[in-house]
């Protein structure tokens, strides 16, 4: 079996502690690496895990899952680095973080160490997030299809290049921001047309829980099924034709090319800091 350590016990470190252990890992399979003691206590507890030092944790570890704030990323992976560093078993080094290219993390692991760069998202907390992932460049085809194996707990997970991550990252990373944020415009609109809150947040979620599960039916794509829903000359197609002209479209455009902006500002920022500290 694949031993996996995660270092961090956030949210996301625990949607995918819990997703490994609903998938059949076996509890003893799974380190979990978090400074809080008590969040570490509560997790070990709660999954039946081993919580436990960095050191020891990464030790004989498969797979090493960083999964703390991108800020923290580097610092991180370079304990990972020094505590692997005399290991004769490789470990894939993992990263769930935003904007944090695989070079940053090479440049602080042995040569040759294989990096997977993940940018999950936050339905990962349900058992329903998107992940997508990419190689660095060490690592193996085999090493990408074990750590898509792992996220596959959590979710499905499509492969991407590199190049492609701050895309993906304001599509899927930033999405579901975006839904929620519909969401809670829908339900202030049916507030405003005289419905209960309470009402108009049921309509709300399970309008959006049926139309995503339609749309992952594998048929129609989104524009068949919003055109099987509109109705020549009906309230639909009213409304429609009103968010069109209120610019929708290009509203939500703009919003994904603010998003992958900020990400590859992310990533330059963590290149340059990589670069300084070479330097000296």
């Amino acid at each position: 079996m694949t031993r996996i350590a995660v270092v961090g016990g956030g949210r996301i470190g625990e949607a995918l502690i819990s997703g490994l252990r609903d998938a059949g890992t076996e509890a003893s399979d799974i380190v979990v690496i978090e400074a809080v003691e008590a969040r570490a206590a509560e997790l070990s507890k709660k999954y039946n895990v081993l919580a436990t030092g960095l050191d020891i944790g990464c030790e004989g570890a498969d797979v090493i899952v960083v999964a703390v704030k991108p800020g923290d990323v580097p610092a991180v992976v370079e304990r990972i680095g020094n505590a692997i560093s005399d290991s004769v078993h490789e470990s894939i080094v993992v990263s769930l973080a935003a904007g944090v290219p695989t070079s940053v993390m090479e440049n602080r692991l042995s040569a040759g160490s294989p990096v997977i760069r993940v940018m999950p998202n936050t339905a990962m907390l349900v058992g329903q997030g998107v992940s997508a992932v990419c190689k660095g460049r060490f690592a193996r085809d085999e090493h990408l299809r074990q750590v898509v194996e792992i996220m596959e707990s959590v979710g499905t997970v499509v492969v991407v290049n590199e190049g492609q991550m701050d895309a993906v990252t304001a599509v899927s990373g930033s999405g579901p921001a975006y839904f929620f944020l519909l969401a809670e415009a829908l339900v202030d609109a049916g507030v405003e047309q005289g419905l209960p809150r309470h009402v108009a947040l049921t309509l709300a979620t399970g309008t959006a829980l049926g139309a995503g599960a339609m749309l992952a039916g594998g048929g129609d794509g989104p524009a068949d099924l919003r055109a099987a829903v509109t109705s020549p000359g009906g309230t639909t197609a009213a409304a429609i034709r009103r968010l069109e002209a209120g610019g929708l479209r290009s509203a939500v455009a703009e919003a994904v090319e603010a998003a992958a902006t900020k990400s590859l500002l992310l990533a330059e920022t963590a290149r340059k800091i990589d670069d300084d500290e070479d330097d000296d």
